[in-house]
This record gives structure tokens, sequence and C-alpha cells, in this order.
């Protein structure tokens, strides 16, 4: 979407991440590693066949959030595309936190050279601008999609995080647990009707919130709905049904509030309160602070239609920033 709004619906648009796209078995550290052989060229081969890279750094991985060799995939990447001479353009993102000296340099030889840099929140920005790089503000690309009709309506969904369920530096998995059964119980014993959503799918690694979702399902004295999407216009038209969601993976609460659906957000890393904070939307619990989650949670499940009345507003910003930052890239590539 940002592509074509940018540069026209005509444009074509391919899409790689770590596991799957273009290339059958995906750009990671493996693949990497081989590309280093000096009489390699798979890696520049793919990029040149393309006018310009945008490189979304996964959403939240131009950072040492998730370990410092995840960024120095997505870093070589963005260096072998440049030394091609491609434009390339970090599309709306959190950028940083850069915690180790060399998370910061290579973050630095990128963003000063980048054709253009988008942060999807203010600290993204600062946090740019200390590395030598002039960021255009910009909104989460979610705020970019076409609105979806509900599939039907549901009252309460709960996005269960397999990173958070099976252990994760953030916080305490066995914490994130017990928060998760207790919210469960005391909305079932209320008489609400729970739904348990996964936002990433199926696939080998941890990160993976199908296992997770059946697991607190188990847990459960009483039934309730499992829903496994298998697309994302699949879990839109979802959560467009919702009175409220509640979720700690980000784009879970992101895509319930671009559908004007209002979103309470459990917070475990510094991503969070800079992007939501940025919309005006107050429903975040800080997972890291100490506070009585389940109790803050409840209350503002009673308060979602006070929150609601909020969403359009929010929405209208949301979009206004991210039209804003394409007609400024479309500068940038021009120029």
């Amino acid at each position: 979407m940002f592509a074509e709004h940018t540069w026209g619906r005509d444009t074509q648009v391919d899409f790689q991440d770590f596991g799957a796209g273009v290339l059958d078995s995906g750009i990671g550290a493996r693949r990497v590693a081989l590309d280093l052989v000096p009489s390699a060229t798979e890696i520049a081969h793919l990029l040149a066949r393309y006018d310009l890279i945008l490189d979304s750094g996964a959403g939240d991985s131009f950072g040492d959030t998730y370990g410092l060799r995840r960024m120095l995939v997505i870093a070589y990447i963005q260096r072998k595309a440049m030394k091609l001479g491609l434009p390339l353009v970090l599309g709306p993102q959190t950028i940083g936190p850069f915690r180790s000296s060399l998370a910061r340099r290579v973050a630095r030889a990128t963003l000063i050279r980048a054709t253009a840099v988008l942060a999807r929140d203010p600290v993204s920005g600062r946090c740019a601008e200390r590395l030598g790089a002039t960021p255009i503000a910009s909104a989460d690309v979610v705020f970019g999609l076409r609105p979806v009709a509900p599939t039907r309506r549901r009252d309460v969904m709960i996005n269960v995080s397999g990173l958070l369920w099976n252990g994760t530096a953030h916080i305490a998995f066995a914490q994130y647990r017990r928060a998760l059964v207790e919210l469960a119980t005391r909305l079932i014993e209320r008489g609400r009707k729970i739904t348990l959503f996964a936002h990433v799918l199926d696939n080998p690694s941890a990160d993976n919130d199908v296992p997770a979702v059946h697991d607190l399902h188990d847990r459960l004295a009483a039934e309730t709905e499992v829903l496994i999407p298998t697309s994302l216009s699949q879990v839109r038209s979802a959560i467009a049904g919702a009175n409220v969601v509640i979720g700690a993976r980000m784009h879970a609460c992101l895509n319930a509030l671009s559908l004007g659906v209002p979103a309470i957000a459990w917070a475990y890393s510094r991503k969070f309160t800079p992007l939501l904070s940025s919309l005006g939307w107050r429903a975040s619990i800080d997972l890291r602070a100490g506070t009585p989650v389940v109790n803050r949670s409840l209350k503002l499940v009673d308060a979602a239609d006070s929150l609601r009345a909020e969403l359009p507003a929010l929405r209208r910003r949301a979009g206004a920033n991210l039209a804003a930052s394409h007609e400024s890239v479309a500068r940038l590539i021009q120029a």
C-alpha cells in the first residue's frame, strides 16, 4: 500500500522477509553467511532486478531488541542494495534501540546513506537524528490498509503472544501466563464472551502464537472460541467485529485501532508507548512496570465505549501523517 500511494497503483511490488517471498527459502543468517563468500552473487542478482528497495525492518527489528544477529541480517541486505546504487527507503518503523556500540555503528552506516528514513514514532525519530539521519515523521503502515467488513460480531478478543508465552528477556513467561489466565477467567465470570486468537501464524520458531493459544484454551475451565486465521484479511475481518481487543502483539492492537475497534495493549518493549502516545491512545499497560495488569485491563474493557469514541480522530491523524510521509518520500525519489 505504501508503494502504491507513493508511486501509483501500477507499481509492481515483490515481497521478501526472513522466511518467505521471491526467494523460496527466505533471507536469514545462513543465506547471508553463504553470501559473504567473494564469488557469491545470488542476493546481488535478486536486488538488481528492482528500481528501489523499501525496507520495513520487520516493523521493529532495526535495533537490537531481538538480538544483534537479526539486525545484522537486515543491515547486510541494506548495505548490499546501497552498494548496487539502488535507492533505499526505510519504511515506517521503529528505529532502535541500539544498546551496543556495534549496533550503533551499523545503524549509523545505513541511516546516513539511505534515501529516506521514516520513523513511525517520535522516539525513533530522535534516535535516528542522533545517528546523523534526517527522519521523516510517519505512522504505521496499517493505517494505510483498506477497511474490511466484519465476519460476525464478537465480544472480547484476546491475542496470545507466543513470544511472551514461551519466554523472552522482556518479561518472565510465568508472569505473562498467570496474567492471561486470570484475565480470561475473570472476564468469563463476568459473562463476557472470549475469543482467543493468533496473530503470528504457525511456524517452526518459538515466536508462534498458535500453540500458545491452544495452551491457554486448555487451562481455562469454561469453553472459549479459538481463532487461528490464515491471512491478514481474515484476522482483520474478525477483529473488525470485536467489541474490544487485548493483546501483547502490537500489530494485533494496531489492526484493531485502524478498524475503529478499541485495543488494550500489553506493552513489553520500547516500541509500544511512543507509537501509541503519538496517536493519542491511552489504553496501554506496561507489563514491565509492576502495574496491576488484570485489574487495569478490566477497567479498560468496561470503558470500551468511551474509548471507541476517540478512534475516528486517531485514525484521521494517523492517515494524515502517513499520507504526508508518502509525499515527502516521492519528492526525495524524484529529486
